[in-house]
């Protein structure tokens, strides 16, 4: 077998979830990738037998990503009023946590009605510097492709969010902060707008160089940026001003946030419930949702 097709069947094997249906999966781009210079190894999980847990359980860490895929989990028929969120997991660029900030995620969307998209972008990091970039590429292409296949899957155009952890939580913030595509517009898909009506940021990081107290030079808060929800813990070994600058800056802005920074809880719990009150995440955001008339 293929050795891409064996690492994506043992992916498959791993995912021991209870979502409502089969995903829907599309290459996010019609060729290669912009940018692509150069063949990487075949995607893999690659955990240890001895990595680190999460609430007891295992983590799914996919790297050498270079073939970037959508996966969209239907929001269930008697549930969805058509809101979609597309989920980018963290991994500090290098990896992926697939199912921790990805899969897991689609389930607990799926259960509040909501379509999830699951991001499956570029890693590891293609560039020293800015680190993020093929991320938001993969990022803002998947933001146009969702919305220009809204009405075939049953969607609303103008509710379609984006949720990002760590490093996919500075992928989402920069995609829902920068007024500019970057990359070259490559089909019909891309003359839909790259831009979320939402996002979330989950334990964010790289908004914030690190060792630094200030916001990025590239993280600027332009006028027409949609509403964002934070949740953070204060002894987050990336730390919490990511958060915290950011939401002062859309405040200073005037853009609709919400801000929820927990005395403790740490780093990448995605939606795995601890003894920790920040890992109730979940119920503030869906609350939210609704209260911002994203969540019918």
């Amino acid at each position: 077998m293929n050795p891409r097709l064996l690492a994506a069947f043992s992916l498959a094997l791993s995912l021991q979830l209870s979502l409502t249906a089969e995903p829907i999966v599309l290459d996010l781009w019609p060729g290669k990738p912009p940018g692509e210079t150069k063949p990487l190894p075949p995607e893999a999980d690659t955990t240890k037998p001895d990595g680190r847990l999460v609430a007891g359980r295992r983590v799914i860490r996919l790297g050498n990503v270079s073939m970037p895929q959508i996966a969209v989990y239907p929001a269930p028929k008697e549930k969805s009023d058509g809101t979609a969120v597309i989920v980018a997991p963290g991994g500090g660029h290098y990896v992926l946590a697939y199912d921790l900030e990805g899969t897991e995620v689609a389930e607990w969307l799926n259960s509040i009605g909501v379509t999830a998209v699951v991001l499956k972008y570029r890693v590891p990091a293609r560039e020293k510097e800015k680190r993020w970039r093929a991320a938001v590429q993969d990022a803002q292409r998947a933001v146009s492709l969702v919305r220009a296949n809204a009405k075939k899957w049953n969607l609303a155009p103008d509710r379609i969010g984006i949720l990002g952890f760590s490093a996919g939580g500075e992928t989402a913030g920069l995609t829902a902060l920068f007024e500019n595509r970057t990359y070259p517009a490559t089909d019909t898909a891309d003359t839909s707008s790259h831009r979320p009506d939402f996002a979330a940021l989950i334990y964010p990081g790289g908004l914030v160089p690190r060792g630094d107290s200030a916001l990025a030079e590239w993280v600027k808060v332009p006028k027409g940026a949609p509403p964002f929800f934070f949740a953070q813990a204060h002894d987050d070994r990336v730390t919490s001003l990511n958060s915290a600058l950011l939401y002062l800056e859309l405040k200073r802005a005037g853009v609709p946030a919400e801000l929820h920074i927990y005395e403790t809880g740490g780093h990448g719990y995605g939606l795995r419930r601890t003894d920790q009150p920040v890992t109730t995440w979940p119920a503030r955001m869906e609350a939210w949702l609704r209260s911002g008339g994203f969540l019918k």
